[in-house]
């Protein structure tokens, strides 16, 4: 049975720019000035790799802990205004209904994927999830990725992002990606970074699911699906 791992930030819920601009204002509070545009380029990698990756590792080492913890401090203030994207549960509930294994495979916090269960309303429909306490490190390493086919204990899964770390991550181990432009990043980056399809949107994705690999599982594999938790 194929497994989905689903990324959630810019994926299913619309927050790349409250994270952007979280990472701004933590620069600024240490003096560090990283255009937002800068930012954004490498959106979708943890913050224990962003941090040298835009700013250096000087920054790195003089304040990285704390630059992490001013944007966690900044993002969870803006939480509230993130929205879903329009058919992301329908697309869970869709992928459930077909037989399909579904992991959400995120490095944010536990507090910020308990939000995103209940904004989503999934949590009944998905398999399980993973947070930044399942990885050592985050994206472009695979441990994340890892993770997740770990806990879906499947032999087979696609991966389903919005950034090329999401595909670098999921290629470094072994899966595949379909990619959605919700991130940011345009289509000619995905598919540079390895994406086997990419579509403008969940909705886009929805409409063409029997055109990629996550197009129904035969009958058998869905009377073997379990229930959620």
């Amino acid at each position: 049975m194929t497994a989905v791992l689903l990324d959630i930030d810019g994926t299913l819920v619309d927050t790349n720019y409250q994270h952007v601009v979280a990472w701004y204002l933590a620069f600024r509070q240490h003096d560090v000035v990283v255009p937002l545009w800068h930012i954004h380029r490498h959106l979708g990698m943890g913050g224990d790799q962003l941090v040298a990756a835009v700013a250096g590792a000087e920054v790195e080492d003089a304040c990285g802990d704390a630059l992490r913890d001013a944007h966690d401090a900044l993002y969870l203030a803006s939480i509230d205004s993130v929205s879903a994207f329009e058919g992301a549960s329908e697309l869970v509930r869709e992928l459930r209904e077909s037989g399909r294994q579904v992991m959400l495979a995120s490095s944010a916090s536990e507090r910020e994927v308990d939000h995103y269960l209940d904004l989503l309303g999934v949590r009944d429909l998905v398999d399980g999830w993973t947070t930044s306490a399942d990885v050592d490190r985050t994206k472009p390493e695979p441990d994340l990725v890892q993770a997740a086919l770990a806990k879906a204990q499947a032999d087979e899964a696609v991966m389903i992002g919005d950034s090329p770390w999401d595909i670098e991550a999921a290629a470094r181990a072994g899966v595949p990606t379909i990619a959605v432009l919700t991130g940011g990043f345009s289509d000619q980056e995905l598919r540079d970074a390895g994406a086997v399809s990419v579509f403008e949107s969940i909705a886009q994705l929805r409409a063409h699911l029997d055109d990629t690999a996550l197009a129904a599982a035969p009958p058998a594999a869905a009377d073997q699906a379990g229930g959620g938790r």
